[in-house]
């Protein structure tokens, strides 16, 4: 991981211990044979390693005598991705090489969490714009959208991807994502670092104003099926009353007799 120290291995085979006068040791980059560290007897000669690596790479003396000609290799950069050659020869057998190995050393930084902007309210039937952007990873990633509403994957011609190196070496991605104007689209930005199986999704969702829910054009009705539902019960209220009223009537004054007078 960037940043981090790591151990390049070069262990002889045998169980032999060994004399450092005796001993003679490189650390190179296979392609520039750039001198990443060295060991000499006496330590005689300096200043032949590559300005990269100065004071970041080192042998283990102790670990050399044991056969163990390990690379310890200090805060790795992006710029270490490399194939590195061990050579180990011994003076008495007339600077006879004993060891050699190619280490191949794979660097990885995690990507920051995708940051999707959500687009200008555009009018319709004009084109949704959403934006997504994640840094500070390493490799070059691989960059996804996706339809959430059904986890499909967009076509790749929907967006266009810009990578590029930061100072550090380190790889920023900016991804533009272009689709047809929809009263609601919820979408997710996929980065993929597939060295580290590592898949980072940021999402967003923009919601038209024709999908937004709103009361405002319903009030006139609602408030008008109040007024209708008021004025029955008041009239219902209203015929309760004189029913009852002439019910009492009914039962409380007296009735008056007839005679019939022939």
């Amino acid at each position: 991981m960037v940043g981090s120290d790591v151990k390049l291995s070069c262990v002889y085979p045998g169980t032999d211990r060994f004399d450092l006068d005796d001993l003679f040791v490189y650390w190179q980059v296979s392609e520039s044979n750039a001198v990443v560290t060295y060991y000499l007897p006496g330590n005689s000669s300096t200043g032949l390693e590559d300005s990269h690596y100065k004071n970041r790479a080192h042998l283990s003396l102790d670990s050399m005598q044991q056969g163990d000609f390990s690379l310890h290799l200090r805060n790795v950069t992006p710029q270490d991705e490399q194939k590195f050659n061990c050579l180990v020869f011994r003076k008495s057998l007339e600077l006879g090489r004993i060891l050699e190995a190619v280490v191949t050393l794979h660097v990885a930084a995690n990507y920051s969490m995708p940051v999707v902007s959500t687009p200008s309210r555009p009018s319709a039937e004009q084109e949704l714009t959403f934006t997504c952007v994640s840094t500070d990873g390493y490799p070059r990633p691989s960059v996804y959208w996706i339809n959430k509403t059904d986890n499909s994957q967009l076509d790749k011609a929907l967006h266009n991807d810009t990578v590029s190196l930061n100072q550090r070496g380190l790889y920023h991605v900016v991804s533009v994502l272009r689709v047809p104007w929809a009263p609601s689209v919820n979408v997710g930005c996929c980065i993929e670092n597939a060295l580290l199986h590592q898949n980072l999704t940021g999402t967003e969702t923009f919601i038209g104003p024709e999908a937004m829910v709103t009361d405002s054009p319903a009030r006139p009705q609602q408030e008008g099926s109040a007024a209708v539902v008021s004025t029955l019960a008041i009239l219902l209220v209203m015929v309760i009353v004189a029913v009852a009223t002439g019910c009492l009537c009914r039962t409380r004054c007296p009735r008056r007799s007839y005679t019939d007078h022939v």
